[in-house]
């Protein structure tokens, strides 16, 4: 099973630690107009630091559970506590008992933007916690990718050489770079750097997921719905194009179709996938 780590992404926070060794990341706003990313990661073996992490929303879990992963967390929104305690997850919380083995604090930061865990703080979780380690779905690929000799060019698609996300906060954008064909991750004014290794991270796919939403209360609290259907883009070799989305249930997977309603396939390498309010939609700009 891939462990989903919840990672900082307010200034404070960054950079992060370990991120380029996510395959997945998802990126969505919550209260006050930032965002937090969900980083899915299959190899982490090698990983003694990786964070920071932050606490959970409703919709990162389930965003999560389409992977049958571990969910690592630190807390949670009130809102997120009755999906968390419904058995349907596998977590491994900071605020829990099994706090203490799973991560520790640095002292380059202040908290709440210094707690990390490790390859071996997860191990240590995962065996405490008596999880499976197996994913209980034969068929664990989420997406349809190109075979190994195959490339998806989106031959009808338009360019997309830079890809402007619209959060407030942070301004993020990716910028394409033909000569190895992968976008390249920019936020608050510069290049988003992994601090392991002080690389810009880059992505093969970039996947842009427009969803309707709600307030929980007067704080601000987002209820995003990421279980129903939807619109949105698919951007990968320079070439973007319009898509819609949906999930097979509830606790079911999220599957993209192009215009003839046809599965699309996405080019193998990691993907990025923004979950965008449907009211902030206009403030996509795709160049």
């Amino acid at each position: 099973r891939p462990v989903a780590v919840m990672l900082n992404n307010i200034k404070a926070g960054v950079p992060q630690t370990g991120i380029s060794k996510a395959s997945i990341v998802y990126e969505a706003p919550v209260e006050g107009g930032i965002t937090r990313l969900l980083a899915l990661f299959e190899d982490y073996d090698d990983l003694d630091k990786i964070g920071s992490v932050r606490s959970a929303r409703t919709y990162y879990v389930y965003l999560a559970l389409e992977y049958d992963p571990i969910l690592v967390h630190y807390g949670e929104a009130y809102y997120a506590e009755s999906l968390l305690d419904s058995g349907k997850v596998s977590n491994l919380s900071g605020t829990s008992e099994i706090g203490k083995t799973v991560f520790y604090r640095t002292t380059d930061r202040v908290s709440p933007h210094n707690a990390y865990t490790s390859a071996e703080g997860i191990e240590a979780g995962i065996k405490a916690m008596k999880y499976e380690t197996e994913l209980s779905d034969s068929d664990s690929s989420h997406f349809i990718f190109t075979d190994d000799d195959e490339q998806n060019d989106l031959n009808n698609g338009t360019s997309a050489l830079k890809v402007q996300i619209g959060y407030k906060t942070n301004t993020p954008w990716f910028e394409y770079n033909q000569n190895d064909g992968l976008y390249y991750r920019f936020q608050y004014d510069g290049e988003q750097i992994d601090d392991m290794n002080d690389q810009q991270i880059c992505y093969k796919n970039v996947i842009l997921q427009y969803c309707s939403y709600s307030l929980y209360d007067a704080n601000g609290y987002l209820n995003i719905d990421v279980n129903s259907s939807g619109t949105g883009k698919y951007i990968t070799n320079g070439k973007s194009i319009d898509i819609k989305w949906s999930k097979d249930s509830e606790f079911g997977k999220t599957h993209y179709y192009d215009s003839n309603n046809q599965e699309i396939t996405i080019n193998q390498g990691k993907t990025w996938i923004c979950i965008i309010q449907k009211d902030q939609v206009n403030k996509v700009q795709i160049e």
